[in-house]
Formats: structure tokens, C-alpha cells, sequence
């Protein structure tokens, strides 16, 4: 399967890693077939269709399914022609199964997800590795970013991020220890909208999550901003989906916003929405004005003064990573 691209994705710098991303990226959060989630053919098309449109950032995660081990088994021998960004923190067991508490805040929880995700994806790196929405309070009691630094120091990791939301984004932003941070953010999503901006400003990475306000599958109350925003007649041949991607890539701190699908149509009309490029600043400036009117509450920073200081002995703004510069084994692993 093959996607025509006659006109090159913008790319953006992802902040302070330097990498030069496409703005649009990939989430690979598509579940399994047995839960509804696309087959083996249908995985193996999709992932190397993302390739073949240009796209060059993909995310995510050891308990997105059988994404992990589709991620090795399809397109690891194309690691050259992507960056890979990945998770930590998952409370999994060795088929990829969920378990309770879906999350453990743990250096050994750490050690084991990255460990076992370079295995599934066939690759002795990943380009990012996030934690997977902790409190600021689990990270400072599990004593996580040392461990997030042994990762990287193995070079197992070039870049360490989390995936967070307010109130704990700004104070993690605040730490200056991540290099990245995946926000959810969109027009019908725009409680980050200003937070995103700070934390882009202090130099993070910004990788925006629910960037088409998660589409086909994002349900009706997720769209009530749009209809009572009456943004259809605002969209004109436009159709809502094209609307909301380009009115997240208009946002200058989207970075890369990964959108994830299993249908190539899918596929296709948001590579075109991204080649298109942000929204006409008028037409932007008029959908945030109808939106207002809606009552969606937008984080507030204007207010904010960092009430804490990480207290861990933690290296800040470490050095930027290289593929294959793997150095030392991982110092305490057990695993095989």
C-alpha cells in the first residue's frame, strides 16, 4: 500500500533534543484484533503505509496491545527512517497483558518495561522514553529520573519525557530534567493550550496526544464544543476531522501531534490535512473566539510559581543522545 506525497510534511524541531520530527506523527494506540484492533495484514499495511508517507515519528507503548511486537515484526529492518518513542511504568506481564494497578511507580517497573520493549520492537534504542502519566509525587517517591537517567546512560534511550497532564506539567516542567512532554490538546480539547506554550518556552519537546480530538472514535460529549461552537459553517469544505488536526498543527508549540488510524483512507485525508498546513491565522482566531463562548475552562499560568524543588540528586539538562551509542549494560539487570 502506498500513500502519494507530492508535497513534503512539515517538520518541526522537538525542542531541546533537536530531532526533526514531522508534525505529524503516529500514535500506535490501536489495540489488538481480538478487541477490535486491525489483524497482522492489516498492522503490517498501515505501519509501513505511515513510512511510506513520510511520516517519521512514531509513539508508543508496552500496553498498547500487540503494538510493540507489530512495531518489531513489520517495519524494525526501516528503524533508520523513523524515531521511536516509547513508555515506562506499565504494569504488564510478559504476554503484554494489563494488570493491577495499571501503572507501577517504580525503578524496577522502569527498568523492566524498557528492557522488555527494546526486545518486542527489535531495536537496541528507543529515541524517547516516557513515563506514562504519574504525580509529580510518585516520581519524587519512587525516585524515578535517576533511573530514567541509568536508562539513558546504557544507551537505551537518547531522550527521557512524560506524558502528563495539569496540575503536575508545569511542575515536572519545572524539575528542567525532561526533555519532552506528550500533552493532550485540540480544539476541542484546549484545557493545555496556554500550559503548552510555557513548557515549549522553557525549551521542552511537545508531543501533542488527542490532536484530532481523537477522531472517528472520540465520541459524541468530546464534540459538544464543536456543535455548540457551530465551527461547521466556520470549516466550510473542510471536514471536521481535517479542521481539528489543522487547528492543532496551528498551535507553535505542536511539535509533532500523533494521530493514529487503521484506515488507510484515514491515513491519507490526515496526510493531506498536514500538507495543507495550519489553519488561515483569521479563520484560527475565529474558531478560538466561538470556542470561548463554550465553557471549556483553559489551565491558567499566569497565576503559577513553582512551590517545590525536585530534591533527588538528578543531572540537569543531560546530554543529547546518539544512536548507537549504547554504553554500559544496565547496571543491577537481572533479565537474560
Amino acid at each position: 500500500m502506498e500513500i502519494e506525497t507530492e508535497t513534503a510534511l512539515p517538520i518541526r524541531k522537538l525542542g531541546r533534543t533537536g530531532l526533526e520530527v514531522t508534525q505529524l506523527g503516529f500514535g500506535t494506540a490501536m489495540g489488538n484484533a481480538s478487541d477490535g484492533g486491525p489483524d497482522d495484514d492489516q498492522a503490517e499495511n498501515i505501519l509501513n503505509a505511515v513510512l511510506d508517507a513520510g511520516i517519521n515519528f512514531i509513539d508508543t507503548a508496552p500496553d498498547y496491545g500487540e503494538s510493540e511486537e507489530r512495531i518489531g515484526k513489520y517495519i524494525s529492518h526501516r528503524r533508520d527512517q523513523f524515531y521511536l518513542a516509547t513508555k515506562c511504568g506499565c504494569n504488564i506481564d510478559l504476554g503484554g497483558k494489563r494488570l493491577e494497578p495499571g501503572h507501577l511507580w517504580t525503578q524496577d517497573r522502569l527498568q523492566r518495561n524498557i528492557y522488555q520493549s527494546l526486545i518486542r520492537m527489535k531495536t537496541d534504542y528507543v529515541d524517547i522514553v516516557q513515563m506514562h502519566n504519574p504525580t509529580v509525587e510518585e516520581v519524587e517517591q519512587g525516585e524515578l529520573v535517576p533511573a530514567l537517567e541509568q536508562i539513558r546512560q546504557a544507551g537505551k534511550t537518547r531522550f527521557i519525557g512524560v506524558s502528563s497532564t495539569t496540575p503536575d506539567l508545569l511542575p515536572f516542567a519545572d524539575m528542567d530534567v525532561f526533555d519532552v512532554f506528550q500533552v493532550p490538546y485540540s480544539a476541542v480539547e484546549r484545557t493545555h493550550e496556554q500550559v503548552i506554550q510555557r513548557v515549549s518556552d522553557m525549551g521542552a519537546g511537545l508531543i501533542i496526544r488527542g490532536g484530532i480530538g481523537q477522531g472517528h472514535h472520540g465520541g459524541q460529549k468530546r464534540w459538544d464544543a464543536w456543535e455548540r461552537a457551530k465551527l461547521d459553517e466556520l470549516a466550510g469544505a473542510m471536514s471536521r476531522y481535517e479542521f481539528v488536526l489543522r487547528f492543532t498543527l496551528s498551535h507553535v508549540a505542536c511539535h509533532t501531534t500523533i494521530v493514529g488510524t487503521t484506515e488507510p483512507n484515514h491515513l491519507r485525508a490526515n496526510v493531506s490535512a498536514a500538507q495543507a498546513g495550519p489553519l488561515p491565522r483569521a479563520v484560527n482566531d475565529e474558531a478560538k473566539e466561538r470556542l470561548a463562548t463554550t465553557g471549556e475552562e483553559l489551565e491558567k499560568i499566569d497565576s503559577y510559581t513553582p512551590s517545590r524543588r525536585f530534591s533527588a540528586p538528578v543531572k540537569k539538562r543531560p546530554r543529547r543522545g546518539v544512536p548507537g551509542d549504547h554504553g554500559c549494560p544496565f547496571i543491577g539487570f537481572w533479565w537474560p
